[in-house]
C-alpha cells in the first residue's frame, strides 16, 4: 500500500512540474490563448443570444402576419443569415473592446502605428521622416536605445 502512494506522488508530480517548467520560461503564450478565448467566448454567446431571439422573434411575428399555424422555415433561414453577416464585424468590434480594456499597451501601440502610417505616407523630408520613424518607435517599443541606419546610394556619373 505505501509503494502505491509513493508511485502516485511521482505521477501526479511528473505533468505538475512540466506545467511549473513551461510557465516559468515562458515557453507556452498563454496571452494569446487568453486573448482568443475571450473574444471568441463573447462572440459564440452573442451570435447565439442574436440567433435564438431572431428565430423566435421571426416564429411570433410570422405567424401574426400570414396567418398561417406552421413554423415558417424562412425565419430559421434569416436568422442564419443575419448570423452570417454580423459575424465579422462583431468579431472586430468585440475584439477592439478586448484589447482596449485588458491589452492596453497592445492596444495603444498599435493605435499609434496606425496614426503614424498615414503620416509618414506622406512625408517626403528624409531628415523628418527620420525622425518620426525613431519617435513611432520609442514611444511604441519603448527600448533603451533607438538608431536609423540608412544606406546611402550610389550617385550615377555622367561622362
Amino acid at each position: 500500500m505505501p509503494e502505491n502512494t509513493v508511485i502516485g506522488m511521482f505521477v501526479i508530480l511528473i505533468p505538475l512540474s512540466i506545467g511549473v517548467a513551461v510557465l516559468r520560461s515562458g515557453l507556452f503564450d498563454i496571452d494569446v490563448i487568453i486573448n482568443r478565448t475571450l473574444v471568441y467566448g463573447a462572440l459564440t454567446a452573442t451570435l447565439a443570444a442574436v440567433y435564438f431571439g431572431g428565430v423566435t422573434l421571426t416564429q411570433t411575428i410570422f405567424p401574426a402576419l400570414t396567418s398561417q399555424e406552421q413554423q415558417p422555415q424562412l425565419a430559421i433561414v434569416a436568422s442564419t443569415l443575419v448570423i452570417a453577416a454580423l459575424f465579422n464585424p462583431l468579431r472586430g468590434r468585440i475584439q477592439s473592446f478586448i484589447d482596449r480594456r485588458f491589452y492596453r499597451c497592445k492596444y495603444d501601440a498599435r493605435k499609434m502605428l496606425e496614426d503614424s502610417s498615414a503620416k509618414l505616407r506622406d512625408e517626403t523630408d528624409l531628415g523628418a521622416l527620420s525622425n518620426d520613424i525613431l519617435t513611432v518607435v520609442r514611444d511604441t517599443m519603448q527600448p533603451e536605445h533607438v538608431s536609423l541606419w540608412l544606406r546611402e546610394t550610389e550617385r550615377r556619373r555622367t561622362v
